[in-house]
């Protein structure tokens, strides 16, 4: 018997074979031919990743590739999702079950040619996975987590005297830190008072903040340009201008002392960024939010209530100051008041003047709403 040493030909050519499996590659391109059309699209990164992500993740999950893929896979999946100690909520859900169908739609669109691939490799079709009879139905306007609510006016107190002390507290600790608990505090308040996302308030820089002659008392703080704000699917950052308001003109002071006392400290240089770390960087949004965090655990306020939340409350407090709904919508960038009006939660006591004032109208201004 003659045996063959490493590396000499059948050993070679089984290699090749395995390695000639062109189920890995087909998928590879097909996961490439995705993202290029959803570049093409001018789609975020961000978003063509973790769509991706979520293909993989569904690949995994089966054990299949796309071409084997059924409706009862996808099925499978949402429900595997849907369990266990943290299960996925109904907008996720719906997002998810999107993302793969238009996975799929790309997989059987005849002008990418991958149905013919897919049965003259392998002999197999992908299908739908999603269809009318399987996937979440669009039955009411939102579909937000209920617990994320506004803020009323003693929690807003709450929480900005818990990142006032803050500060106090880490310096009484002789802990390093105290600048940027400082800063931290400023954050919040300036996010408040202008209504701002996350990722709109990292990005803002110095020459944002700017004078309104119409409004000369406020400074070089009378608007806050917003440069970077949420965008449409394929469509460049959306711009607005925010108004400083005067029933938050606390804020100049804020900003002031931040911008000409404690920022300089920071030695930030050049830096345009409004908000700047101790290594001389932006603040990112996850610092945002954990500074949020901290404030809010500190004021032993709800753990529910989340960073948005004070976008909630900056458009639930406009909406109670008097301020008429258009003006509203255009201090936060929403495209359309039905938007604006999800995010407000005004009170009672608000309510109840509303209704006053209409029955005073119909009635007469006689009416007495004690009587």
């Amino acid at each position: 018997m003659v045996t063959q040493a490493p590396g000499s030909a059948p050993l070679v050519l089984a290699r090749n074979i395995f390695h000639l499996d062109p189920a890995p590659a087909v998928y590879a391109a097909i996961r490439e031919g995705w993202a290029r059309q959803q570049q093409a699209r001018f789609l975020k990164p961000d978003t063509i990743s973790s769509r991706l992500r979520l293909i993989d993740r569904l690949s995994a999950f089966t054990g299949q590739y796309p071409w084997q893929w059924t409706p009862a896979d996808g099925e499978a999946f949402i429900v595997h999702l849907r369990s266990g100690s943290t299960p996925i909520q109904l907008s996720t859900a719906r997002t998810y079950e999107v993302t793969i169908a238009l996975f799929a739609e790309y997989l059987l669109d005849v002008r990418y040619g991958w149905v013919d691939v897919c049965l003259e490799r392998f002999g197999e079709t992908p299908e739908p996975i999603f269809h009318e009879g399987n996937c979440v139905l669009h039955t009411v306007e939102y579909e937000g987590d209920p617990r994320r609510r506004p803020l009323d006016y003693d929690e807003i107190q709450a929480l900005f005297d818990a990142a006032d002390a803050r500060p106090r507290k880490i310096l009484g600790q002789g802990r390093k830190g105290t600048l940027t608990a400082l800063r931290d505090a400023a954050v919040i308040k300036t996010i408040y008072a202008y209504g701002t996302r996350r990722t709109e308030s990292s990005r803002v820089d110095l020459v944002d903040l700017r004078r309104n002659r119409k409004a000369p008392q406020f400074g070089a703080f009378g608007t806050m340009a917003v440069r970077f704000g949420k965008s449409s699917k394929g469509a460049p950052p959306k711009r607005r201008t925010v108004l400083t308001v005067p029933e938050m003109d606390w804020v100049v002071d804020v900003l002031g002392e931040w911008a000409t006392e404690i920022r300089p400290r920071l030695a930030p240089g050049k830096h345009p960024a409004l908000w700047v770390t101790e290594r001389v960087g932006r603040m990112s949004p996850r610092s945002i939010n954990e500074a949020f965090v901290t404030a809010r655990r500190d004021a032993g306020l709800d753990e529910d209530l989340d960073l948005h939340c004070l976008r909630h409350s900056y458009i639930t407090h406009l909406t109670e100051f008097g301020y008429p709904a258009r003006f509203v919508q255009e201090q936060v960038g929403h495209s359309h008041a039905a938007t604006t009006a999800i995010y407000m939660g005004v009170s009672n006591e608000y309510r109840n003047k509303l209704l006053e004032s209409s029955l005073k109208r119909r009635l007469g201004e006689e009416w007495d709403v004690t009587a």
